[in-house]
């Protein structure tokens, strides 16, 4: 069976993964015929996000504890993951991307990257195995992949312009639909950057997970 590896951030859109880009993701990758196997870093969050209000509340949070929360308890800490054991990699959005596996939300194209999240993406791809990245995770890829690779966040000129600044070629897409760098093995899709219910989420992330199984050689 194909094993493909889902980097969590968190649980929560303000703060964390995304969850039903999450939900989704596992959902189609099992009805692809595959295994999700879940990581996530172990440390503390960034900050933790009263999905109510808005607003920051004064308490701590760890990524890995929070990520479990989504998963039933099934996730490894990232600096387990083994990319030999791995035939794909998908990250799906949430804020938690721009907060606790890297400082996108702060800094731009200055931001630094979780080592372990660096480290497992650049094996991934140099072992030409496919990537899909969901909603603002792509924002990341050109500080992960030395490469003009051609990726999408959807419509927005603001992520765009970074991204092109970053060395990426930024992809205009709707958000039922997918873009695909073929000689990166690189998928993406915009799902909550421009979704208005779920259902639309799921429609490119349903292309996203069936492209990336069917690219694993």
């Amino acid at each position: 069976m194909k094993c493909i590896g889902v980097i969590l951030s968190g649980c929560g859109v303000f703060d964390g993964s995304e969850i039903y880009e999450t939900v989704l993701t596992l959902l189609a990758i099992e009805r692809a015929g595959a295994k999700a196997i879940c990581f996530a870093p172990d440390k503390p969050q960034l900050h933790v996000i009263n999905h109510i209000t808005g607003e920051e509340m004064p308490e701590s949070r760890n990524v890995l504890v929070e990520s479990a929360r989504i998963v039933r308890g099934k996730v490894l800490p990232i600096n387990q993951a083994d990319s030999v054991q791995l035939d794909a990699l998908i990250l799906p959005g949430g804020f938690g991307v721009a907060k606790n596996l890297s400082r996108f939300a702060d800094a731009g194209a200055d931001c630094v990257i979780d080592t372990d999240l660096q480290k497992l993406t650049q094996e991934i791809y140099k072992q030409s195995k496919p990537i899909g990245f969901i909603c603002i995770a792509p924002a990341i890829l050109p500080l992960l992949i030395d490469a003009p690779i051609r990726i999408t966040i959807g419509t927005d000129s603001m992520y765009a312009e970074v991204i092109e600044a970053m060395g990426g070629i930024h992809v205009p897409c709707p958000v039922d639909d997918i873009v695909v760098d073929e000689e990166h093995k690189i998928v993406t899709t915009p799902a909550t950057m421009l979704a208005g219910s779920i259902d639309d989420a799921a429609s490119g992330i349903d292309k996203l997970v069936k492209r990336v199984v069917e690219m694993i050689a």
